[in-house]
C-alpha cells in the first residue's frame, strides 16, 4: 500500500507567521463595486497568511451561479445566494454554487457570505486569490478538474462543519497563505467518488485553529499530501493528516491511520 507524504512534528508546526492586510482593489479599478474584466483586474500580490477578514463595502445576492471564464476581481464585495440559502450539510451541485470557474479562470478579492449552499466550484484548473468564506455551509471550494493544478493563495474560511476544500477531480491542489478557523477538514480527497484518481495536495504557510483534521487522503489510491511543517501553524487541531481506504461505490471510506507519519517528511 502506498502511503502519503506528511509531517507531523508539533514543534515544527509552531513557525511564526506575520499577519498582513489582504490585497485591496485600487479605487481606479472599481467599477460598480467590483471588476469583471481581465484587463481591469489589479495585479495580485501574495502576502503572509492573515486571519483578519476584510470588511465588504456591499453585498450582492445572486439568483444563479456566476460563471467565470477569465479573471474576476470582486473588490472585496460580499457575494451570496440570498437569505436562507444555506440548508446545512445537504450536498448541493453546480447550480447551488456562488461561483463556477471554468478552465484557467481566476477569482480574487471576493468575500463569500453565509447565505449559500456551495461556495466555489472549479470545473477545470483554477486560481483563487484572497477569497474569503465568512461562514462555510456545505463545502467552500470543490475541485472538479480532470487534471492539472488548482491554486488557493491567501484568503480564509470560518465555520466549516465538514470540509473547506473538497477534491473530487484529478490532478493537484496547492493551498498557500490561507487561514482556516473552526473547521471539520481543510482538505479532503474524495473518499467514495464513482471515478477516482491519485490526487495530491501541497499545504504551506497556513494558519489553522480549532479544527478536526487538516488533511484527509486515500492512501490506497496513491494520494500524496505534502504539509510544510516549517510554515504551517496549527492550534487545537486534532489531526494533521488522516489516511483512508477510498472506494468508488459510494460507501463511507474506512480510516486507516490518524496523525501518523508515513513515507516522507517535509
Amino acid at each position: 500500500m502506498f502511503f502519503s507524504t506528511l509531517a507531523l512534528t508539533s514543534v515544527a508546526l509552531m513557525a511564526q507567521l506575520v499577519s498582513a492586510a489582504p490585497s485591496r482593489t485600487s479605487a481606479s479599478y472599481n467599477r460598480s463595486g467590483f471588476v469583471t474584466r481581465d484587463a481591469d483586474a489589479p495585479r495580485f500580490i501574495k502576502r503572509e497568511a492573515t486571519c483578519t477578514f476584510p470588511t465588504p463595502p456591499k453585498t450582492t445576492s445572486l439568483t444563479a451561479a456566476m460563471i467565470i471564464k477569465g479573471t474576476f476581481d470582486g473588490g472585496n464585495v460580499r457575494f451570496d445566494r440570498g437569505e436562507g440559502a444555506c440548508k446545512g450539510q445537504i450536498e448541493g451541485g453546480d447550480k447551488d454554487a456562488v461561483f463556477l470557474l471554468e478552465e484557467g479562470a481566476t477569482l480574487q478579492n471576493v468575500v463569500i457570505g453565509a447565505n449559500q449552499v456551495e461556495g466555489v466550484h472549479c470545473l477545470g484548473s483554477c486560481t483563487l486569490n484572497n477569497v474569503w468564506f465568512e461562514d462555510v455551509c456545505e463545502d467552500a471550494i470543490t475541485i472538479k478538474q480532470s487534471s492539472g493544478t488548482s491554486t488557493i493563495t491567501g484568503g480564509g474560511a470560518k465555520g466549516a462543519e465538514d470540509k473547506v476544500v473538497q477534491h473530487n477531480g484529478g490532478g493537484s491542489v496547492t493551498i498557500d497563505s490561507f487561514c482556516v478557523q473552526n473547521f471539520g477538514k481543510l482538505y479532503r480527497s474524495c473518499g467514495n467518488c464513482s471515478t477516482q484518481h491519485a490526487r495530491s495536495v501541497t499545504i504551506s504557510n497556513v494558519v489553522a485553529t480549532d479544527g478536526k483534521l487538516l488533511v484527509g487522503i486515500n492512501s490506497n489510491l496513491g494520494d500524496v499530501a505534502t504539509v510544510n511543517t516549517a510554515t504551517v501553524k496549527v492550534t487545537n487541531v486534532k489531526s494533521v493528516c488522516d489516511t483512508f481506504e477510498g472506494n468508488n461505490n459510494g460507501d463511507e471510506p474506512t480510516k486507516l491511520t490518524s496523525n501518523t507519519a508515513n513515507a516522507r517528511f517535509v
